[in-house]
């Protein structure tokens, strides 16, 4: 029996190449570009996805991960499973256009109306824009 693996979304500093990816690169088995349905915020030093079937298209990756690396995902996203203190949630999601789905770290929608929103749904490209 092979290990457990996980596929994730991620949009931000967990994607590869950026500041975070080390935290789940040793769990990581593979990567593949994806977009999911949602508005992306801009927090500051990260981004923060409200997942909207009228959002624009985010861009991000797949990543297959193991169960470590789905643990180590959610201390890294500070989440707790049940949790009532969580910045994020996660939860389940399908990729928008591939056959695609698994877990998305998620911001809470009343928290996120106060930010200002990245139009072109890439963090990398907004980023890259401001420097």
């Amino acid at each position: 029996m092979g290990e457990r693996m996980y596929q994730v979304f991620v949009y931000g500093t967990l994607l590869v190449g950026e500041e975070n990816h080390h935290i789940v690169a040793p769990y990581l088995r593979k990567v593949q570009p994806g977009k999911v349905k949602g508005w992306l915020y801009d927090v500051g030093a990260y981004p923060a996805l409200v997942v909207s079937g009228d959002g624009y298209e985010v861009i991000g990756e797949w990543l297959t991960v193991t169960e470590e690396g789905l643990k180590r995902m959610d201390e890294f996203e500070d989440y707790e499973e049940g949790g009532h203190h969580n910045e994020y949630e996660r939860i389940w999601i399908k990729d928008s256009e591939q056959d695609i789905e698994g877990y998305v770290y998620v911001y809470p929608a009343d928290q996120a109306a106060h930010l200002p929103l990245i139009p072109s749904g890439s963090w990398r490209k907004d980023r890259k824009e401001k420097s």
